[in-house]
């Protein structure tokens, strides 16, 4: 009870706060998501990795965010091909089950849990998932209709692109950023976090139900929060990595799904009711699961 007060608790606060004002006032979402996507998270993520110690740890944070999404993936294929499902349902389970909320429900629980350290590692991994979820996110909801180059387009008109090339540059060529101008860039880095986590309140205000498939559903729940964290937990038994980078990627791993896909499931007609009702049960049963694998992992 100690840690759901202290760690999971403040966060459904804010994220109720959201979704309070959204149903109260019917507020338009994109104008304060712009904000976020082109200056609030491009600068968190220039100072998280300009002043990263950047070493093997990230390195490997990689290849294990590469086989999370493929191991998700191949689970997916197999219960489609189980289940005779056709290529719509697959994708739009896929986009329901491998792409977590790692930005405004994963990097705020971590803050809480794991400090300021256990943050940086949490911003560098949403920072891959954003990534991740812009080319393999829209190759699957786009599938058969946009392909491959729509989804290489969308990663480079991402702003965090490029501010992880730019701070990368600068960290590695030992380029100075004057202290003014840094000081700036934390500044309002930093409101990107609880800006993000009311954004992700508003949008789950906007999500409607409409048909419930309960099989596809259970499946979507199993795959998002129970394997999905279990697979992380194998990784980190396989990979070296630092005890604390381990506990983060495993509880970023336990998310649940990630509110953009509903977006690309829309826009693409991919299955949007599925993906819409994964996401809501997930992140209404993720206040269990998450409270209790804090728990677990200490």
């Amino acid at each position: 009870m100690t840690i759901f007060i202290q760690v999971v608790l403040p966060v459904l606060l804010v994220f109720l706060a959201g979704f309070s004002i959204q149903k109260w006032k019917r507020l338009d979402i994109k104008p304060l998501s712009t904000v976020a996507i082109y200056i609030l998270t491009p600068l968190l993520v220039f100072y998280t990795f300009y002043t990263a110690e950047l070493n093997q740890q990230y390195a490997m944070m990689v290849l294990f965010s590469g086989l999370l999404l493929f191991g998700l993936i191949i689970i997916n294929i197999i219960y489609c091909k189980i289940r005779k499902h056709d290529a719509s349902v697959e994708s739009g389970l896929i986009l329901g089950t491998a792409f977590m909320n790692a930005g405004n429900y994963g990097a705020p629980i971590v803050l809480f849990a794991y400090g300021e350290v256990g943050f940086a590692y949490a911003v560098s991994f949403l920072v891959l998932q954003a990534i991740i979820m812009n080319f393999f996110g829209v190759y699957y909801a786009a599938r058969g209709q946009a392909g491959v180059k729509f989804a290489l387009k969308a990663v480079l008109e991402m702003p965090a692109t490029w501010a992880v090339l730019l701070a990368l540059l600068f960290n590695l060529g030992n380029m100075p950023v004057p202290d003014y101008i840094l000081s700036v860039v934390k500044l309002v880095g930093d409101a990107t976090i609880p800006v993000v986590m009311v954004i992700l309140g508003m949008q789950l205000a906007e999500i409607k139900l409409k048909s419930m498939e309960w099989d596809k559903i259970s499946f979507g729940v199993i795959a998002r929060l129970f394997l999905s964290p279990l697979l992380a937990f194998g990784l980190c038994l396989i990979l070296p990595l630092d005890p604390l980078l381990q506990k983060v990627l495993i509880l970023s791993a336990a998310m649940p799904s990630a509110a953009t896909t509903v977006l690309y499931a829309v826009q693409y007609d991919t299955e949007p009711d599925l993906v819409s009702s994964i996401t809501l049960i997930t992140t209404l049963i993720s206040i269990i699961t998450i409270t209790l694998l804090l728990i677990i992992l200490g």
